[in-house]
Parts: structure tokens; sequence; C-alpha cells
């Protein structure tokens, strides 16, 4: 679900890699297509400005520095793609009293290894993957482990239905139908059913203040059976800090605290280009499908990676790349730039309706991808494979939306993409039957469909959506 379109993992690799494996496997990527001589490593870009002339000629000029050299080159286009995980967020104001703290905190981001904080009392500031992760490798070694969280979190395992990863289970274009087109009372209880299936999060303080909204869930198989073994304990927001505590906005203390972790994500900034680019607007971001401004002159600079939803950023950060290349080529034509903004007020409003008063870059992931997809002529046409190959029809439609749907048709088709579908269980569970006592059971996807239909109230609402 996270490799490169036309580039499929090695099937011996785990479904879920150490970070060297998919540090390998992009190495191998960059070889075989011949990328290493493109790329200036350890160097940095300090400033990127419209060349004199733009309005003519939608030039850049670069600077760039290596070994304490400047240089400077003009390019003709530009994608920046450093994403939105490099400046850490460290909201010291926002919590009275830290100033006086006398033990030591630190960004997640500066965290390396749990051994620093054998035996100490800690305190972790933030209810998402990192902040999950650390506080449950922490809670091995440290004396006490408390996790505060402001609004909680939806915690889901990786394991889904029958064994397999999550996403190839719920990231599929029949799960995302359903979720659009059911009134959205439906679609809410059966998210926050599906989310309370492992267990009660209300029964671990892990409930989110706003159930329903589609805020991105925590990913962690652990958490719930630390909080269970009582070495991890969760907490709400702090109210204000004292030299050696933490008070809890529901006036509980947690005292002799030796460590603050602040989980607490990051924000996104290009200090290397003028910010009125990518915030043109009330210093929102307002880019056309998160990638371009709408306002430039010319259509030279996209953005990559500058987006989050619930899928994986390899194959969203290919497919946004084929589209500008295709735009920097003058193949793809893009809107008016008030056309643009018309549709950047309009995911606004989505995103407010389903994830809440937010600077959130989520969005829908297959809807996304289908959106881009149709820019450049290769978005699945699933009618039309279902005439012509039934076969494959049903595990794009049924099946998880795989990064290979995405090279079936149109430019850059791959002509491995069919076989990569249809031979996408077998792969995932190759690492995983390494004792083979039976042949492998491949999800029945009429089955799960028949299972979910069996639900009075869902059939209900099937009914009231189509008739």
């Amino acid at each position: 679900m996270m490799c490169f379109p036309d580039f499929p993992y090695p099937d011996d690799y785990p479904n879920y890699m150490h970070h060297s494996k998919l540090q390998e496997y992009i190495r191998t990527f960059a070889q075989k297509k011949n990328l290493l001589r493109y790329i200036q490593f350890e160097t940095l870009v300090s400033s990127i400005k419209k060349c004199p002339n733009f309005l003519v000629t939608g030039q850049w000029e670069v600077v760039s520095e290596k070994d304490g050299k400047e240089e400077s080159a003009i390019f003709d286009a530009v994608m920046i793609c450093s994403g939105h995980h490099v400046y850490p967020n460290l909201p010291i104001d926002s919590f009275p009293g830290l100033q006086q703290f006398q033990g030591h905190y630190l960004h997640s981001r500066d965290y390396k290894d749990p051994e620093a904080f054998k035996g100490k009392r800690v305190l972790v500031i933030g209810l998402g993957n990192s902040g999950s992760d650390i506080a449950v490798e922490l809670s091995r070694l440290a004396a006490q482990v408390i996790i505060s969280s402001r609004s909680g979190s939806w915690v889901m395992s990786r394991v889904w239905n029958d064994g397999y990863p999550w996403d190839m289970v719920y990231v599929t274009r029949f799960a995302t139908f359903l979720r659009n087109a059911l009134p959205s009372f439906v679609s809410d209880w059966l998210y926050v059913k599906k989310m309370n299936t492992w267990f009660k999060h209300e029964n671990y303080g892990l409930m989110p203040l706003n159930g329903p909204l589609r805020k991105e869930p925590v990913f962690n198989d652990e958490l719930p059976s630390r909080i269970l073994c009582g070495t991890v304990s969760i907490k709400p927001s702090v109210k204000e800090f004292t030299e050696t505590s933490a008070v809890f906005e529901d006036g509980t203390v947690f005292e002799a605290i030796d460590s603050i972790i602040f989980a607490t994500g990051y924000g996104y900034a290009y200090p290397f280009l003028d910010d009125s680019i990518i915030k043109s607007r009330n210093h929102e971001v307002t880019l056309f499908k998160g990638i371009f401004p709408p306002k430039m002159e010319k259509p030279t600079l996209a953005v990559i990676g500058l987006v989050q939803s619930l899928g994986a950023a390899i194959p969203t950060a290919d497919l946004q790349a084929r589209w500008a290349a295709k735009v920097f080529a003058k193949s793809c034509t893009l809107p008016t730039t008030s056309e643009m903004m018309d549709d950047i007020d309009e995911k606004m409003g989505k995103k407010l309706k389903w994830f809440g008063q937010s600077q959130t870059l989520q969005t829908d992931y297959i809807t996304y991808m289908d959106e881009l997809c149709s820019f450049i002529g290769a978005k699945p046409n699933i009618p039309w494979l279902f005439l012509t190959d039934p076969q494959l029809a049903l595990e794009v439609f049924f099946g998880p939306c795989s990064p290979y749907q995405f090279r079936l048709m149109g430019p850059g088709k791959w002509d491995g993409a069919r076989n990569a579908i249809l031979t996408q269980w077998d792969r995932t569970v190759k690492p995983t039957r390494t004792r083979a006592v039976s042949e492998a059971q491949r999800p029945q996807h009429f089955h799960n469909l028949l299972k979910m239909l069996s639900c009075p109230l869902l059939l209900l609402a099937v009914w009231l959506t189509f008739y």
C-alpha cells in the first residue's frame, strides 16, 4: 500500500517494515531508475525567488549552499518536496509555568532511545502516533508514564480482519463509496462502531471529544494493553506546571516529573520562499489540490507532500509529481484563478465539516487520488473494467486501493499493474506464512459485503440513499 506504483516491495519484506528496510527500498528504487546522478546531497537551498522576467519565462533563481560555498542557478520550474514534518512545534508559551519547571523537556523529534529515561517519571504531551509509540516504549523502562491529551484519539490496531493489515481492508473504493454515499448520521455511526470494535475507548480515557469527526486515528497495537496493565495512564490537558509537577484540567496532579516529551507535531514552513506564495489569503495555505499556488502568474511551482490523508505518502507524492510534471511540460492546463479559488473554498468547507475547526492538511485519500488521476487521464475506469476484465474490476473496487491502480491506464501506464493487483494478497501473506499449515485464504469480497449489509440500520440507509 505504500510502494511506488510501478515498483512493488520485495515479497519477502514484512508488511510493516523497519525504517532500514524502507531506506533500502528507496535506495534501490533510485538506483534502478537511475536517479542518483540527479541528486545533489548535503546541499541546502537557502533561497527561491522569481527571476526578474518571471512574467515572460516563469523561471526561478535558486540559491544553494554546499561546503560553505554559495551557488545560484536558474530553473524553468520548481517542485518543493520537503513535506510537513520538518520544523518541530514546541508550544512553550501555551503552558503556564513551564519556564520554572526544573526537569528536562524536549520535542519528540529529539527522542532517540528509552535508556536515558530508565526509572524516570515521564509526561508525554500529545496522543498522536509519535506520542503513543514513545509512551509505549518508555513504559517498559520508566517508573511511570502519563500521556496528556487535549482531545483524545481513536486508537486502531495494525492487524485487522483475518489478520490482514488494516489499510488493505479499510482503504477500498467500496468503503469510500459507502462513507460518501450514506447519510452522515449512518456513516458516523458505522465509523464509531468500527473504532470501538477492538475496545471501548471511553473505558480507557481515549474517546475523542468529537467522536464522529474524521480525525486521523492513532495506530498502536500495544497502547490499550499498556493502559490495562497500568504502565501508561491517560490524562486531560495540562492546566499549568510547577517546578516539579503538572496540574491537569481535571484538578489531578502528576508529581515529581523528571522529563516532559512534547509530541506536539510539526509546523510547515518554507523559509527559502516568500510566504505569501503558499499562504496567499489570511495566512492560510491556499493551494489548488494542495499543490499549485492559484494566483501564480505562471504555473511553474508545485508543492509536493503538503497533504495528509488516511493513505500512504509515497503513492500520493508520486501522483502529485506526475501531474506537476505535465503542467510544467504544458501537456496539462490548470483552471482559471477564480475556478481554483472556488475549489479551494469548497474543500475548506468540507474539511470544516469532516475534521472540525483546525488547520488540518487532511483529505480523503481515494477521492483525492482519483481527482489527481483525472487531470492526467489515468483514473481507473471501473465500469469499463467490469465489462472487459471482471476479475480485475472486483479486486480494484472491493479490494485494497493499492498504488498499482493508478498505473493501470493512461499516461504512465505500467504493464505489470494488473498482475501486481491480482497477486497482492499472496505477497502480503508470504512473509507471515513461514510455517504453512494450509492454503492461504484470500478475503472474500462478497462475504464482507453481505456481512455489512446484514445490519438492518445499514440496509435502511442504503435504501434511503438510492430510492
